[in-house]
């Protein structure tokens, strides 16, 4: 038996779902903490990204893991592997 492919060491984040307007995309904010540079106190940096989500599954709020993909439009280099939570409605 052959072992599927294994792709090269893909970047994985976990962020929430900001929108999900479009179809067959979510848009997901991910939140980080950097120090800065001068004062040294924690700030959050916050980056949104254009995500896949073929069966439009995910909903405002919900948290998702996302990994990094081939170029799948202009602005779209990542996917959904996972919703890790639901939105409370």
């Amino acid at each position: 038996m052959t072992e599927p492919k294994k792709r090269g060491r893909r970047k994985s984040l976990v962020g929430v779902v900001v929108s999900n307007k479009m179809q067959k995309t979510a848009v997901v904010m991910v939140e980080r903490l950097v120090r800065h540079k001068a004062y040294g106190k924690m700030v959050r940096c916050r980056t949104k990204f254009k995500v896949h989500d073929e069966d439009n599954q995910c909903g405002m709020g919900d948290k998702v893991a996302i990994e990094e993909a081939r170029p799948l439009s202009k602005e779209k280099h990542w996917r959904v592997t996972a919703i890790l939570e639901k939105a409370a409605v």
